[in-house]
């Protein structure tokens, strides 16, 4: 048996992957809430840009973190296709859930659906993520503590959409991203306590490509992509604020004066 240390490094990659999920989840949701007030292509941009920062928010916390992961006795590498496969579902499924939280009807509906299809993007990212792994070993899991990982991932994506679609203001949103950056956090963690692996002595070289290699320049542009987008989202204005400013910018002269 390998003993696993999920922290290597410290606290540093807990604690910024926990930031990660947050930055993800903290523009996903003000995106989505953002094409809930929009119409035609508007709409569909706004929900693109939450599932890609959803998913890559998700994506960015479970790799970081898997940098503070190693196994006695063997070295970690990951292959890359399956990984990148990871990004590609983590964001297509929360896609979907996002897509129907925005076009939903009713809001019940939108929140049960949305959360669901976050929520198993998160499970179906991190399992693939997982099966990236590759070790001088076999990785077995504990069904019953996957079934619990999968579980809390949904209820938290859930309350953080309905938080976000529910409550406006800005206290409000922080802690719906804070909810479900812990949600994908307490996913991970809770998934690779599901993870048993049993170390075979071999001097085979391993496929794939080291964390410091690949996981982690890729890590870096989606964080910054996040970060950008971030930038964008927050400054560019709202359709009421665009209609506020409009509103002043007419000439006065236009204004009715009262009748003396």
């Amino acid at each position: 048996m390998g003993h696993m240390h999920h922290m290597a490094g410290g606290w540093a990659t807990p604690v910024l992957s926990y930031a990660m999920a947050v930055v993800g989840a903290a523009l996903g949701l003000r995106c989505t809430v953002r094409a809930l007030a929009a119409g035609g292509r508007s709409k569909r941009n706004w929900l693109i840009t939450a599932s890609a920062a959803i998913g890559a928010g998700i994506w960015t916390m479970h790799f970081i973190a898997m940098l503070g992961y190693t196994v006695d006795g063997t070295a970690i590498r990951y292959d890359i296709p399956l990984t990148l496969l990871s990004l590609v579902v983590a964001i297509a499924v929360v896609g979907a859930g996002v897509f129907i939280a925005g076009y939903g009807g009713s809001r019940v509906r939108s929140i049960l659906l949305g959360g669901l299809g976050t929520g198993l993007g998160v499970a179906a990212m991190h399992y693939i993520g997982m099966a990236a792994v590759q070790l001088n070993g076999t990785i077995s899991y504990d069904p019953a503590v996957v079934a619990g990982s999968v579980g809390i991932a949904v209820i938290a994506a859930s309350a953080a959409l309905w938080a976000a679609l529910s409550v406006q203001g800005a206290v409000v949103a922080a802690v719906a991203a804070l909810v479900m950056g812990l949600a994908v956090s307490s996913m991970h963690y809770t998934g690779m306590a599901a993870v048993k692996v049993s170390v075979h002595a071999s001097t085979a070289p391993l496929e794939g490509a080291s964390a410091t290699a690949f996981i982690l320049p890729l890590a870096v542009v989606l964080g910054s992509f996040l970060f950008l987008t971030c930038a964008f989202v927050a400054l560019s204005p709202t359709a009421r604020e665009r209609a506020e400013s409009e509103a002043a910018a007419r000439p006065l002269h236009e204004v009715e004066l009262p009748a003396t």
